[in-house]
């Protein structure tokens, strides 16, 4: 079976308060991309083994255990008695680049195994077995655009279609790590809700919708901000950095071909959003 596991990109991202747990509550908008990983399986007729991983792409370099292809198959094993399979990982999503890319995996596959092995699971379990696996996956259960909240986990469906725009994403091959870029986060609960600024068009998001995580990322790695710079000096209507980074994308009124403008070694996409 071949699976097509979409990005998503952060429309905006306020860090409302620190948690007990030591987590951060968060408010933002994830809105689905159509850049895909691809992901085929099949049955192994060999029962010694319980899985077969390979990859192809970008390469995978942790242990195929610690991968969210693989802990979701395992997940569904322990209640479903699933048999060895073949996973293959063609990743295209870059890592680390705050497009969501191994939550994706890890949802996708959940929905297809319950698919194709007729499991009958229902979507409120699947996004359970999808949180268990992390914070951003049961957001690809719908792959629907909604209003995140809590530590991610919380999700309420919006209204909200880009249809009518284009999208270009840079990722300068910068790991930004996470826990770092909290570490200079001033929390702000007192922020105008995103639940009411995203209902505007994007033309007037730029002075309304931020990222908090840039204020710390754009110091450290003044090269993520030259390129929201130049998102805008080439008539983006909107851009920012999506999650903790280091990946910039800007919405366009149509499409924008902006390769001259950046390193060849840069990851550089474009898209029809939808």
């Amino acid at each position: 079976m071949l699976i097509f596991a979409n990005a998503k990109i952060n429309i905006g991202l306020n860090i409302l308060n620190k948690r007990n747990d030591g987590f951060h509550d968060i408010e933002s908008v994830f809105y689905p991309i159509p850049l895909y990983d691809i992901i085929e399986f099949s049955i192994i007729d060999n029962k010694k083994t319980d899985y077969n991983f390979t990859n192809s792409g970008l390469q995978v370099d942790s242990k195929p255990a610690d991968n969210l292809c693989i802990k979701s198959y395992l997940l569904l094993k322990k209640k479903h008695n699933l048999p060895p399979l073949n996973i293959h990982l063609h990743k295209v999503i870059p890592f680390g680049a705050g497009l969501g890319g191994g939550s994706s995996n890890a949802a996708f596959i959940l929905k297809a195994l319950n698919d194709f092995f007729k499991l009958d699971i229902s979507e409120k379990n699947l996004l359970g077995s999808a949180n268990y696996l992390g914070s951003d996956c049961s957001f690809f259960i719908k792959n629907k655009p909604a209003l995140v909240s809590g530590k991610g986990e919380t999700l309420i469906p919006i209204n909200l279609n880009l249809s009518n725009y284009h999208i270009a994403l840079i990722h300068p091959l910068i790991n930004v790590n996470t826990k770092e870029a909290y570490e200079n986060i001033i929390p702000d609960s007192k922020k105008k809700s995103l639940k009411e600024l995203i209902s505007e068009n994007p033309e007037n998001w730029k002075t309304e919708i931020a990222n908090d995580f840039e204020n710390s990322v754009f110091i450290k790695y003044p090269e993520v901000k030259q390129i929201k710079e130049k998102l805008y000096k080439s008539g983006a209507l909107y851009a920012s950095m999506t999650g903790s980074g280091s990946s910039v994308y800007g919405i366009f009124s149509e499409r924008t071909e902006l390769n001259n403008e950046f390193p060849g070694s840069y990851f550089v996409w474009y898209g029809k959003l939808s």
